[in-house]
């Protein structure tokens, strides 16, 4: 079960509420900055952490751009909440310049005032208040996440240099609408089938296939959010069919697209 809201004063910002018993995520990455609250239950937070990571009740993650993760149930029911923000527009709301760290890697706290926090701009989201009130309420929240110590932290270690070696391939990946062979690609950038799988996980934390899969569904994300009808939007992405889509789009927002788009 998930309920998603959008706010109407900033068109950036996106919320859910997901009440959880089976394994729904994949490995996956957003095109936001994410605030993530588990309300009940345990989960675990899988992705470039030395060791899974246990969560429960009150726990905070805060997940840059980007980063590569997965939390799914540990065991029975859980629940949790997760803002989304354009990671830009928030880091423009931050009051101290230290607090930029946020941006460098996955981070747990465990922190009673932070929970109420946002519980209460949650809250505030889904009663769709003006941008006046949101503005402030993040201003807070992420001077208070900026100064709280985590119990769990790990910085993006992505090489630049190897990014752009592999911007040929991250092109294809994204645009073609047919799966692009991995030897055509490898031999795209001078690398073998297996040395490009490899720098493509040192280099996303993702092999090419998982990459291509989730920078679809970051599309198809912004496309049903536009309106768009969820048919068109699986053509519009390459996908041979419909129940296709669904799988996929379900393996990475843990919904529908027809609950995500409602």
């Amino acid at each position: 079960m998930a309920e998603f809201r959008r706010s109407a004063a900033l068109p950036h910002l996106e919320t859910r509420r997901s009440c959880q018993k089976n394994s729904c995520y994949r490995p996956h990455t957003h095109d936001a900055f994410s605030i993530g609250l588990i309300d009940a239950g345990t989960s675990v937070l899988t992705g470039p952490l030395e060791g899974p990571v246990r969560l429960a009740a009150g726990d905070v993650v805060v997940i840059p751009s980007g980063q590569v993760h997965a939390c799914n149930p540990d065991a029975g029911k859980w629940l949790y909440q997760m803002i989304h923000v354009d990671q830009g527009w928030v880091a423009s709301l931050a009051p101290r310049r230290d607090a930029c760290h946020l941006f460098a890697g996955i981070r747990v706290l465990r922190r009673r005032d932070l929970h109420e926090r946002i519980i209460a701009l949650n809250d505030a989201i889904f009663a769709g208040e003006g941008r006046d009130p949101l503005e402030a309420g993040f201003a807070a929240l992420f001077e208070a996440l900026g100064t709280a110590s985590p119990t769990h932290v790990v910085t993006s270690d992505a090489d630049p240099e190897l990014l752009t070696l592999l911007r040929p391939v991250l092109h294809r990946l994204r645009h073609d609408e047919s799966n692009p062979a991995l030897s055509e690609l490898a031999e795209s950038v001078g690398m073998t089938k297996y040395q490009l799988v490899r720098a493509m996980r040192r280099a996303t934390g993702l092999a090419p296939l998982a990459w291509r899969q989730n920078a679809r569904i970051i599309r198809a994300r912004h496309l049903l959010r536009e309106g768009r009808p969820i048919a068109e939007t699986a053509h519009a992405l390459g996908f041979t069919d419909q129940s296709h889509f669904h799988r996929v789009f379900r393996a990475h927002v843990a919904a529908s697209p027809g609950v995500y788009r409602s």
